[in-house]
């Protein structure tokens, strides 16, 4: 019996080997799984954020956190299973803001209407990606851009990381200052990054994890973490289904409208948001060929852009591949199946979303922090010493923590790299595409 187990352990291994090519990019089964868990502690925060930024549109709440989960579920399975990369899609925070603050807010428009505009975005996207223009773009992006982008978003999520865990707040004098050092929070913040860093340091497998569950418990010991008191706190034993935001998107009133600048809007920062997290994620995860180049990046819009067009059908704003990801990576995440076991666990985590929402922001904070010290690293591909480089660099880097925005530090990278160039005579260095896309972003700034 033992024989036979250990049998159907190995074809089972043999098959996830060659299904996502494990060995050829130097990982295994235990790894992936480990990372796909760390990838999903890291996210599972969007569970308790998006689903209440979308009920202030007037979504109601219960369905919405069904629609969330099941479209991060299918949309990360589906870019794990066909674009065999470690990231996890699911609706965009800054987008999921835009649904209910400008469009069903200042705007006045229906939910419905919204998920109308969202749907129709969807759309463009996959044809922007079937018909391969998305790869254009992407070839057109200069290898400096490229770099920085990554090393962007690092900044970007050690921010958010910081920011989380009240490290740094926000101050009326000077916009943000450190916070109170005297919080227990804080200080347990504080203990989670020298703990989780230790395990790192002496190259603990899985550390990222085994960090964040050791913070997670002393949180609960300090009082700081919810301990679950019922099986209430822990498991649904009859999970939400999205029963009323199901097939409600209105795409006739959205059209109706004239909502172009909308549609333009949610099109192009999520494009770059795809764009610009995937181009991080895979160059940290050493996918990309010697050209700087990820082979499956087609495949991989295709996922998120499917994802985008199935999430406004079941009910949710626009999905985008997430900055966590760089988590699970960080953790030796290097394949689809990283993603698979990440989308699995959402999947499961509709009967024990209590349970996951327990994880306070004092055990993710400090993971959030250390992927920044990871991606910061490529910072010295760029040439510092060519200004025309140096610039389009530093803003892209900069203004993506400044901005809360992946995108529009993308698009003062972009504009900038382009003018300066022209102003100095190098033309030739300017790929005909990126006067598309500057042109492109300066519309985006002029819309609002």
């Amino acid at each position: 019996m033992n024989a036979m187990k250990t049998g159907e352990s190995s074809t089972t291994k043999g098959f996830l080997d060659r299904f996502f090519n494990l060995s050829v990019k130097g990982t295994n089964v235990r790894t992936e799984v480990f990372a796909g868990l760390t990838m999903f502690i890291a996210s599972v925060y969007i569970l308790a954020v998006v689903p209440n930024l979308l009920a202030v549109s007037g979504m109601p709440l219960e369905s919405t956190v069904a629609a969330v989960i099941l479209t991060t579920a299918f949309s990360t399975i589906l870019i794990g299973l066909v674009g065999n990369v470690p990231v996890v899609v699911a609706p965009g925070l800054g987008l999921s803001a835009f649904f209910a603050y400008t469009i069903c807010g200042a705007m006045g428009l229906s939910w419905q209407t919204a998920l109308g505009a969202v749907f129709i975005s969807g759309v463009i996207f996959v044809i922007l990606t079937v018909t391969r223009v998305l790869n254009k773009v992407i070839d057109s992006i200069p290898p400096v851009l490229k770099i920085s982008i990554g090393v962007g978003i690092g900044l970007f999520v050690a921010f958010i990381g910081f920011k989380n865990a009240n490290i740094i707040v926000s101050n009326p004098a000077t916009f943000v200052g450190l916070g109170n050092l005297q919080d227990p929070a804080v200080l347990l913040t504080l203990a989670g990054l020298v703990i989780t860093s230790v395990l790192l340091a002496k190259e603990v497998k899985g550390g990222l994890l085994i960090g964040m569950v050791i913070t997670t418990i002393l949180a609960m010991a300090l009082g700081i973490a919810k301990v679950p008191q019922s099986m209430n706190d822990i498991f649904n034993l009859v999970p939400p289904i999205p029963v009323d935001t199901f097939g409600q998107f209105d795409v006739m009133s959205a059209f109706a409208y004239g909502i172009v600048s909308i549609i333009f809007s949610i099109t192009i920062v999520d494009m770059f948001d795809n764009i610009g997290t995937l181009i991080g994620v895979t160059r940290k995860a050493n996918l990309v060929d010697e050209d700087g180049k990820f082979p499956g990046l087609n495949r991989a819009l295709l996922c998120t852009s499917i994802g985008a067009a199935a999430g406004a059908v079941v009910g949710t704003s626009t999905v985008t591949s997430y900055i966590e990801s760089a988590a699970g990576v960080a953790d030796g995440g290097r394949t689809g199946l990283t993603a698979v076991v990440t989308g699995l666990l959402y999947v499961v985590s509709l009967f024990f979303a209590p349970l996951f929402l327990l994880v306070p922001a004092q055990a993710t904070a400090p993971v959030l922090i250390i992927v920044g010290v990871f991606m910061m690293s490529e910072v010295t591909h760029i040439d510092f010493t060519d200004f025309t480089e140096a610039l389009p660099a530093f803003l892209t880097i900069l203004l993506m923590p400044l901005t809360f925005s992946i995108a529009q530090g993308i698009s003062f990278g972009f504009v900038s790299y382009t003018l300066i160039k022209l102003a100095t005579g190098r033309i030739k260095e300017i790929h005909p595409i990126m006067y598309v896309l500057t042109v492109a972003f300066i519309i985006h700034f002029a819309l609002g």
